[in-house]
Parts: C-alpha cells; structure tokens; sequence
C-alpha cells in the first residue's frame, strides 16, 4: 500500500493525517500509538507493540554495555 500524506501545523508543532484505509491497514485507531523505524529510504510506522519495545530497549542496553564483546564476535 502506497499512500501520500500532507504535512500540516499541528500547534506548534508539525503533524500528517493518516487516512481511515492507512488505520484500518495499521489495525490502529485514534489515541493509538504507532512505532516510527527508521529504513533505507525512508521511515516504516507500525503499531505500537509494548513487548517488542521491551525486548528492543534490553538489545540497546547489552550492546552498549558488550560493545566490545560483541565487536569480537563479528569478527
């Protein structure tokens, strides 16, 4: 699915509107928290998933805290 978004003043800030086919696409709705990745090319928008987002900030914390460990192994 490929759609075009417009990016609007929301406040002070910058905001898009996603249309309702993009929503039910995402099986999100409003008040939804979407996950933004960024991918070559561009960004991917998922929903929200709080035991990925878990599991992803304890990857964060190990490679930081075994960052030479783990630069070992890939060699």
């Amino acid at each position: 699915m490929t759609t075009t978004v417009k990016i609007t003043t929301v406040g002070n800030s910058a905001g898009i509107v996603l249309p309702k086919e993009l929503l039910e696409h995402l099986r999100v709705s409003k008040g939804d928290t979407l996950t933004v990745t960024e991918v070559p090319g561009g960004v991917q928008l998922t929903a929200y998933d709080e035991e990925f987002a878990r599991q992803m900030d304890l990857a964060e914390q190990i490679m930081r805290e075994d960052r030479d460990v783990l630069k070992k192994l890939a060699q």
